[in-house]
This record gives C-alpha cells, sequence and structure tokens, in this order.
C-alpha cells in the first residue's frame, strides 16, 4: 500500500435498509383514536362550511384522503408537508391543463391522474391524494380563480392542523417528520 493511500478518503458504507414490517401496525389506543378522529373530522367540517360559502364542495374526497395520511400515518412522506401542498398544486396544475387540452372526460381525467403521479414523482412530493385533486378537475371543471385559493388554503389549513394536533396529545408521532 502506498503511503497516500491512507490519506485518501474512504468510502462510506451504504446504511442497509431496515427491514420490512411482516405484521400490521399496533392498534391505537382509544385515546389515539379519538384524537385524531375529531382533529379530522373538525378540520373536514371547517372545509366544508367554507366550500358551501363559496359554492366549491368537490375538494372533500381528496382532502379527506390527505387529512386521513397527515392524521394516522405523520411519518409517512405521503403526509409530509410538501407533499400535501405542492402534490395538490401539482394535480390543479396538470387537472386545468388536460381539462384544457382534452375536455372533461374519463379518458381525460385518467390522463391527468397519470400525469400527475408522474410528475409528484419527479418532484419529490408523493400525495396520492393529489391525484384525486387532478381527475376531480378534470371532471367536473371548478371556477380556478375560487379553487385554486380554497385548495391552498385548505392544505396550509390541513398541514397546521396536523402540526397543532401531534403536539396536544403526549405520545403521538410528531408532525411533520420534515417541513421541505
Amino acid at each position: 500500500m502506498s503511503p497516500h493511500a491512507a490519506l485518501r478518503p474512504q468510502p462510506t458504507p451504504l446504511p442497509t435498509p431496515a427491514p420490512a414490517p411482516t405484521r400490521a401496525p399496533a392498534r391505537p389506543t382509544a385515546a389515539a383514536a379519538l384524537h385524531s378522529i375529531s382533529a379530522v373530522t373538525a378540520v373536514l367540517l371547517g372545509l366544508v362550511a367554507i366550500g358551501a360559502m363559496i359554492h366549491e364542495p368537490v375538494l372533500i374526497p381528496p382532502l379527506a384522503a390527505s387529512a386521513a395520511l397527515v392524521h394516522s400515518a405523520p411519518t409517512l412522506p405521503l403526509a409530509q408537508p410538501r407533499g400535501v401542498i405542492v402534490g395538490h398544486l401539482v394535480g390543479a396544475a396538470v387537472g386545468y391543463a388536460v381539462l384544457a387540452a382534452g375536455g372533461g372526460s374519463a379518458w381525460a381525467a385518467a390522463v391527468a391522474a397519470g400525469v400527475t403521479l408522474a410528475l409528484n414523482m419527479v418532484a419529490r412530493t408523493p400525495h396520492s391524494p393529489a391525484v384525486a385533486t387532478a381527475v376531480i378537475i378534470v371532471l367536473q371543471a371548478p371556477a380556478p380563480d375560487r379553487f385554486v385559493p380554497l385548495l391552498f388554503g385548505s392544505t396550509v389549513l390541513l398541514v397546521l392542523t396536523g402540526f397543532a394536533a401531534s403536539r396536544v396529545r403526549r405520545g403521538a408521532p410528531r408532525y411533520p417528520a420534515y417541513w421541505w
């Protein structure tokens, strides 16, 4: 071995992946389940009220799925703020683009779903409910000047609710695992 070989940086070994779980996760305690259910229900009722006031109720399906991820699986990448907020905005952009290019058919909605999933993967903003946002836009054609601000505000509200709820109950996993 040459004398300079000891001075060269040695490659860092790659971490070994954690073994895949072999069982379903443990059942939550009654208090944890009640906490999650009440937090999700409260935020969704608030969003329904806002949507009803401005006549845009179509946001509830994807946001209900987002709320379920944020409050029941707060450490998953799919539940992190980056994916929740940016993922839905990507879905909205794709939905409106596909609607403009291909009209409001089920075929166009399927294309919007696939493109949204692909773009969210590339943008590192994984959030499966955002795919539903694109589909809803193609099939329902909501007015973008009302829908997009409501979508943005709703996703921020979901993230903030997840943050607050994770700090109220002792022993709850902290949300978010990372902000951006």
